[in-house]
C-alpha cells in the first residue's frame, strides 16, 4: 500500500501580514539597494531569510550592528517602543513592517497600563512578538503565562484591574484553557475582542483539523521558529494523526508514508507557497499515479497597506 491522494489544507501559506512584510523589504531593496538592514528575521521561514540573504539583507538582532544614518527595517513580530527611540537617536530611518494586527495589541497594552490595569499577555517567553508587545506595558503591571499552571500561580490585587492580551500566532483552541481559568480566578477580568483574534492564524487552525478528519498522515512546511507553524503539527498530532514539520523538502521522509493512503500538507503563515509545491513535485515523483485535491483559499484578496518607503 503507498500513498494515493494529497489533500493540500485550503488556507495555508503566507497571510496578509506577511505579503506585507515581505513586499516591504522588496520594495526597500530597489530604493536603498544592498546592504539593507533588517532587525530580527522579517519572518520566521528559513527559505525567506535564505533568499534575502542572497539579495543582501542583512539580518541583526542589535542595532549596534546598523551603521548610523541608513535604513532599518522592524520585523512583522512587532518592536518594543525603547528600539525605536533607540534607532531614532542614532539617526536611523526606520521602515516599521509589524503586522497590523500585533499593532492593534500594542495599542491594548497601551491603554491598558495607561489605565493601571495589570496586564496578563498569554503567549511564548521569549518569542519576538510577546518581546516587543511587553515592551508597551508598564513592567510593574506585566505578567506572562504560558500554561495554565503558570495561570495558578498569578499573585494579583484583585482590587485592582486585571486585563490580558494574547500572541497573535496562537490560536482560540491554544488559548481557550487558559482564558477559562482567568476567568474562573478574576471574574473581572478584561479581554480582547474576538476581532483582535488574528484571522490567519484562526483559519490555518481550522483547516488543519479538516484535514486531520479525513488523512492518516499529515505533514507541516514551516521552520523550527515558527510558533505557527508548530501549533500546527501539535493540533493534528493531539488529534491523533501522526504529524511531521519540515522546513524544506530536503526533510521529507518517505518512511512517514508507509502503509499511509491520504496525506494532509499544509504550512504556516510564514511560509513560501514554493515550499509547498516542491513537497508536491517531489511525491508526485515517488509516487506518479498520485491525485492532488486542492480548494481555493477564502484569504484571496486580504491585503494590508504598505508604509512609506
Amino acid at each position: 500500500m503507498s500513498l494515493q491522494t494529497i489533500t493540500l489544507a485550503h488556507t495555508q501559506g503566507f497571510c496578509a501580514g506577511v505579503d506585507s512584510a515581505i513586499e516591504i523589504v522588496h520594495l526597500a531593496l530597489a530604493k536603498y539597494g544592498a546592504p539593507l538592514y533588517v532587525r530580527h528575521e522579517i519572518v520566521h521561514n528559513t527559505s525567506v531569510i535564505r533568499d534575502f540573504e542572497l539579495q543582501g539583507v542583512v539580518f541583526i538582532e542589535d542595532l549596534s550592528d546598523v551603521p548610523d544614518n541608513t535604513t532599518v527595517i522592524f520585523s512583522a513580530h512587532g518592536t518594543a517602543p525603547e528600539v525605536h527611540a533607540q534607532a531614532n537617536l542614532r539617526g536611523l530611518k526606520i521602515i516599521d513592517a509589524t503586522c497590523p494586527l500585533v499593532t492593534k495589541v500594542h495599542r491594548q497594552a497601551l491603554k491598558f497600563s495607561e489605565r493601571g490595569v495589570q496586564t496578563i499577555v498569554i503567549g511564548h517567553r521569549g518569542h519576538q512578538e510577546l518581546l516587543g508587545t511587553s515592551g508597551y506595558i508598564d513592567p510593574a503591571l506585566l505578567f506572562i503565562v504560558e500554561t495554565v499552571q503558570d495561570v495558578d500561580s498569578l499573585v494579583l490585587d484583585v482590587q485592582k484591574p486585571i486585563g490580558y492580551l494574547t500572541q497573535t500566532t496562537l490560536s482560540i483552541d491554544d488559548t481557550r484553557h487558559m482564558i477559562a481559568r482567568l476567568k474562573e480566578r478574576f471574574p473581572t477580568v478584561e479581554g480582547p475582542t474576538k476581532a483582535n483574534i488574528c484571522y490567519a492564524t484562526q483559519n490555518r487552525q481550522d483547516s488543519i483539523k479538516e484535514l486531520a478528519e479525513i488523512c492518516d498522515v499529515v505533514v507541516v512546511c514551516g521552520s523550527p521558529k515558527s510558533s505557527n507553524s508548530n501549533r500546527l503539527r501539535e493540533t493534528a498530532a493531539n488529534m491523533g494523526v501522526p504529524s511531521y514539520i519540515i522546513d524544506t523538502v530536503e526533510e521529507l521522509d518517505f518512511s512517514w508514508f508507509e502503509g499511509k493512503v491520504h496525506l494532509g500538507l499544509t504550512s504556516g503563515a510564514s511560509v513560501p507557497r514554493y515550499v509547498v509545491d516542491a513537497v508536491v513535485a517531489c511525491l508526485k515523483t515517488r509516487y506518479p499515479t498520485i491525485q492532488i485535491n486542492e480548494e481555493t483559499t477564502p484569504e484571496v484578496g486580504i491585503r494590508f497597506p504598505i508604509p512609506a518607503i
